[in-house]
């Protein structure tokens, strides 16, 4: 997982690191953008979690769908690095994200727990 995750440098290399944690048999994993904090989920109940990746910062409580597709569509052609990417959807009020590689789709999340915006992840390259 480490290996995989090394590669990705920019929302570019984000659908191939997809495809290859799926092919290690990840099912799901949520990234909390207050700490970088990552808990993986695998078959039968199997669940791990990551150490914070970076200090704590603060999610905006003003969840704005539309600001966050912009940062998204930004990422994907590689104008942002991630950890830029993170305090821009903090910003926007993304609490967390959710890859599921059984749909192929990452779904991002408000404080409340709403869905305010779902990509999916396509098989190659944006």
């Amino acid at each position: 997982m480490k290996a995989a995750h090394a590669k990705v440098k920019s929302g570019v290399d984000f659908p191939a690191y997809v495809q290859e944690i799926k092919q290690l048999g990840l099912l799901h994993y949520d990234f909390m953008v207050k700490d970088g904090r990552t808990v993986y989920h695998g078959p039968n109940g199997f669940q791990i979690s990551g150490d914070p990746v970076y200090s704590e910062k603060p999610i905006s409580a003003q969840a704005s769908p539309v600001t966050v597709q912009h940062i998204i569509a930004e990422h994907q052609q590689g104008k942002t690095d991630f950890l830029t990417f993170c305090a821009l959807v903090a910003d926007a009020g993304v609490k967390k994200w959710v890859v599921d590689t059984e749909v192929m789709l990452c779904s991002y999340y408000d404080l409340a727990g709403n869905n305010m915006v779902a990509e999916p992840i396509p098989d190659k390259g944006y």
